[in-house]
């Protein structure tokens, strides 16, 4: 699928089936004449830009099958003045969220457009606020909106349908950004404006190459299916990765949590699904490489996970992983988390990037979960840190895992001990695997699967 295919050789490369809608809004609004601000010579661009592209408007509608999964899908014709969006391209974009929301489909926008219509001035750029309602709309009625990103996407397209989406893929090298190549500074890093730029900066969910986007749009419509009425069975307890023993002292359990051999999150998110759909970002700048989070198939299921990966968690963390489990929150997914960090960053940069409240909202996230949420301890559990991802009343915990208030080496120090108290300080403070099980914090300990299993 290039990125400067046409809106159908789009719409064909990626779809089986395609439906597509009948004109919406009033018959003729605006087809005749210079528009809405009598912008001379509008009417006759129109008509060149129709008769170049063989569209009648920048958007084509329509219902749509990618592989087997149906869906309300919206291809942008770039060649029709720059894919750019007016009055009608509002009709049909509001039609589209509409039959998505009554049909209970989710919405999949192939977008390329290089943003509002000046001939048609303000009245081009309020169809952004139709844009975003309709979307409001949907979003509240349940169905997930899926963006994905072809070259150009700027302006109030990427800013509405792009940004807004709960799923964000894009073709390599699109140019992404809501400021065009003519209006941004002279002096701006053009990386920034590219797709692997905004997905280094936490505002997409992942690059695919075009001959993936089929196979890859297709999983991502599985996962995102609502169940409908029936509420969603808890995630699976992961069968533990280690036959480590139960630590014998508090210093033990430290000592098997912080092994450099342990199994860590990406070995438990390997055995636990059979594939894994990504997301990446918390959409306000920043990405955290020690935290995995998206939606994985399981046999027949779909579970939302966040995995901590064994570092200090940032704030970017925080908030991809509340992003994430609202999103399955809303979908009625099921979520599995997994706690394995010494504790939230705490250097000046995670301040200044908000880190308490990242973790506030982290901890929101899942007070307000309506689905269940399952947790499993697999290494360290670090105070708030490791706390704010975790399911009260739901966490399990492997042998060689621990979780404490507060780190062993901290806790000393606070309470001005010496080096020579540090073991007892760890007992004390009662982190041990078998002792969260008796002080309810952890339902029991997990162990590995029998052999055969």
């Amino acid at each position: 699928m290039s990125d400067r295919l046409t809106a159908r050789a789009a719409i064909a490369a990626l779809t089986t089936e395609f439906e597509e809608f009948t004109e919406a809004g009033a018959p003729g609004r605006d087809s005749a004449g210079d528009g809405p601000l009598s912008w001379a010579g509008y009417a006759d661009s129109r008509a060149r830009a129709a008769a170049r592209t063989g569209e009648e408007e920048s958007v084509v509608h329509g219902l749509a099958s990618v592989a087997d999964r149906r869906c309300v899908l919206v291809s942008f014709e770039f060649g029709f003045l720059g894919g750019s969006l007016g009055r009608r391209t509002g009709d049909r974009l509001e039609a589209a969220y509409e039959a998505a929301r009554t049909r209970g489909l989710p919405l999949v926008s192939l977008i390329a457009t290089g943003g509002s219509r000046m001939q048609e001035g303000m009245v081009a750029l309020t169809q952004l606020q139709r844009v975003a309602r309709a979307s409001a709309r949907l979003r509240a009625a349940g169905p997930a909106q899926l963006a994905v990103v072809r070259d150009p996407t700027t302006g109030g397209g990427w800013a509405t349908l792009g940004a807004g989406a709960d799923v964000i893929l894009a073709l390599p090298g699109a140019q992404v950004g809501f400021a065009g190549s003519r209006v941004r500074p002279a002096d701006a890093d053009p990386h920034a404006y590219t797709a692997e730029g905004q997905l280094a900066a936490g505002q997409i969910d992942a690059v695919v190459p075009p001959d993936e986007l089929p196979g890859t749009v297709a999983r991502w419509l599985e996962a995102l299916r609502t169940p409908g009425s029936t509420a969603p069975s808890p995630a699976p307890v992961p069968d533990a990765l280690s036959a480590t023993g139960l630590p014998v002292t508090g210093w033990d359990a430290v000592r098997q949590a912080r092994s450099p051999s342990r199994p860590h999150a990406e070995a438990y998110l390997d055995a636990y699904f059979d594939h894994r759909l990504p997301l990446s970002g918390d959409r306000c700048g920043g990405t955290d490489p020690g935290l995995r989070c998206g939606f994985g198939r399981r046999g027949d299921r779909t579970v939302a996970y966040v995995a901590q990966c064994g570092t200090a968690t940032r704030p970017a963390g925080y908030r991809t992983a509340a992003r994430v489990i609202r999103l399955a929150d809303r979908l009625g997914v099921p979520v599995l988390t997994l706690i394995d960090t010494p504790g939230a960053a705490n250097d000046a940069e995670a301040e200044r990037a908000g880190a308490g409240a990242a973790i506030a909202d982290a901890f929101a996230a899942i007070a307000e979960a309506r689905v269940p949420v399952t947790t499993l301890v697999i290494g360290e559990g670090g105070s708030g840190g490791a706390l704010a991802l975790a399911a009260p009343g739901n966490t399990y915990v492997t042998q060689d895992s621990y979780f404490s208030v507060i780190a062993p080496e901290l806790a000393a120090a606070i309470l001005k001990r010496t080096p020579d108290e540090l073991h007892a300080t760890a007992d004390q403070l009662r982190l041990r695997p078998q002792d969260l099980v008796e002080l309810g914090v952890a339902r029991a300990v997990v162990r590995p699967a029998p052999p055969g299993d």
